[in-house]
C-alpha cells in the first residue's frame, strides 16, 4: 500500500485538540456555502488530511503571540489552498488512489474538478477579505502562484534528460514548501510576530516543506514516476542519489530547527520542534 494511501494521522498523538478545531473551523467555513452545487465535493475533498500545514499556522501565531479567530480562518485558507492544489495535482499524475478513496477527479469528473478549483480560489479570497490585511492576501496569492509554477517546472523537466538536483529542489521549494512557507509566516503575522520572527518563522516553513516532500519521495519513489525516478535513472550508481537525498533531508530539516532559534521558548515552539521529526526517513 502507497504510504500516502494510509489513514492512520501520525499527528494525532500530540496535536488531537487542535487538528479538531482546526476540521471544526473547516465545517464552519463550508457551511456559509451550504446552498452551494460545490460543499459536497469539497468536505470530500479535504477529509483524511493530516492538516500538517494548518497546524504550523496555529503553532506558528502561539509562539510569537495567540492564535484567534483570524488565525483559525487563515489556517483554513491554507488548507483549502493545499485541497486545491491536491485535485489537479491528482489530474495531471493520474492518480488512482488517494487516502484509500478514489481521488477527486475519479470521483467527480475532469469538469467538476477543473471548477471545484477555481471555486476554492474564491474561498480563499472571502476568507483572506474577512481577515482584512493586504499583506496576508500577497502573501496566499504568492504561494498559489508559486505552487503553479513548480507543477509547471516539474513537468517541463520531466520531459528532459537532464534534470539535476537543483531543479529538483527548485520544484520542491515552490510546489510543495510555499504552501508550508506561507502557513508558518501568516501564523508569526497574527500572532505580531517581529519582523524577525515572522521571517524565521518563513524559513522554518520552507525548509520543513522541502524536507517533509524529499522524505515523500524517498518513501514512494518506486511508486511515482517523478523528478527523482529521473536523478536515479541518469545516474551511475543510484546509491550516490540516494546518498545525497538523505544528505539533503538532513540538511533542510536541521535548517528549519535552527530558524526556530528566533523565538522564545515556549511549548508551541517545542511543538514546531516535533513537527521536523515527521521529516526523518527510516528505510
Amino acid at each position: 500500500m502507497d504510504r500516502k494511501n494510509i489513514e492512520v494521522n501520525p499527528l494525532q498523538m500530540i496535536c488531537g485538540d487542535y487538528i479538531k478545531k482546526i476540521d471544526n473551523a473547516i465545517e464552519t467555513e463550508l457551511e456559509l456555502y451550504s446552498e452551494s452545487e460545490f460543499k459536497e465535493p469539497l468536505k470530500f475533498a479535504i477529509q483524511g488530511g493530516k492538516r500538517i500545514r494548518p497546524l504550523i499556522l496555529i503553532f506558528a501565531a502561539q509562539s510569537v503571540g495567540s492564535a484567534d479567530e483570524n488565525a483559525y480562518s487563515a489556517a483554513c485558507a491554507v488548507e483549502f489552498l493545499h485541497t486545491e492544489s491536491v485535485i489537479h495535482d491528482d489530474i495531471i499524475d493520474n492518480e488512482t488512489m488517494r487516502r484509500r478513496k478514489e481521488p477527486f477527479h475519479i470521483k467527480y469528473g475532469y469538469n467538476t474538478s477543473i471548477l471545484t478549483g477555481d471555486f476554492v480560489l474564491g474561498l480563499i479570497l472571502n476568507i483572506s477579505s474577512r481577515l482584512n490585511n493586504p499583506r496576508i492576501t500577497k502573501d496566499l496569492a504568492t504561494a498559489a502562484m508559486l505552487m503553479s509554477e513548480g507543477e509547471k517546472l516539474e513537468g517541463i523537466l520531466e520531459e528532459s534528460d537532464d534534470v539535476t538536483f537543483d531543479d529538483y529542489i527548485k520544484v520542491m521549494e515552490y510546489k510543495t514548501a510555499a504552501a508550508f512557507d506561507v502557513a508558518a509566516r501568516l501564523g508569526g503575522i497574527i500572532g505580531n510576530g517581529s519582523e524577525e520572527q515572522i521571517q524565521g518563522l518563513s524559513e522554518y516553513g520552507k525548509n520543513i516543506g522541502i524536507a517533509y516532500q524529499i522524505r515523500d519521495d524517498l518513501i514512494d519513489w518506486k511508486n511515482e514516476d517523478k523528478l527523482f525516478n529521473l536523478l536515479v535513472k541518469k545516474s551511475s550508481d543510484p546509491r550516490d542519489v540516494f546518498n545525497k537525498m538523505e544528505f539533503l533531508l538532513k540538511k533542510y530539516s536541521e535548517d528549519a530547527l535552527s530558524n526556530l532559534r528566533k523565538l522564545d521558548e515556549s511549548e508551541s515552539k517545542s511543538v514546531l520542534e516535533e513537527l521536523v521529526k515527521f521529516t526523518s526517513f527510516k528505510e
